[in-house]
């Protein structure tokens, strides 16, 4: 790593320790020319992935839209914070683990589905009504028989 006040490359690591919230490391270095002390942060370069939109279009895979749909299909339920984000974590293990480079919004949503049916049967109803876009009633119960269903 090269020092940002001299520009030297023989910096050596002072302290290491996970950051909070993400999967970075935060290191605190030394230049051993110069002696200044400075912070990098290393975090694990993944695979840029796209979406497929149902209109074909596609666009940048972001987090924030699984989270945000989780936690609204979570509203008010009894589940842990912790159990959402172990929850996330998980989808987007799973979506990540394909290796490819586009999955369609088709697939996430089945995925976060999947996930949703083993925490809470109220958050996965209320994500199913909306990821399906459920017409009537007959739909809406028909997707609750499948869920009654071992």
């Amino acid at each position: 790593m090269r020092c940002p006040f001299c520009n030297q490359d023989n910096t050596k690591v002072v302290d290491s320790r996970p950051v909070e919230d993400t999967n970075a490391i935060r290191r605190r270095r030394m230049c051993e020319s110069c002696g200044k002390r400075f912070t990098t942060y290393e975090k694990v370069e993944t695979i840029p992935l796209s979406v497929i939109k149902k209109d074909q279009t596609r666009e940048a895979y972001h987090r924030s839209k699984i989270q945000d749909g989780v936690l609204r299909a979570c509203y008010k339920r009894p589940i842990p914070i912790e159990k959402i984000e172990s929850m996330i974590d998980s989808i987007e293990g799973s979506i990540f683990e394909s290796a490819d480079k586009e999955i369609s919004s088709t697939r996430i949503g089945e995925i976060v589905m999947e996930h949703l049916k083993d925490l809470d049967a109220v958050a996965y109803v209320r994500f199913a009504s909306v990821y399906r876009e459920f017409k009537d009633v007959s739909t809406f119960m028909d997707e609750l028989k499948k869920f009654m269903e071992p």
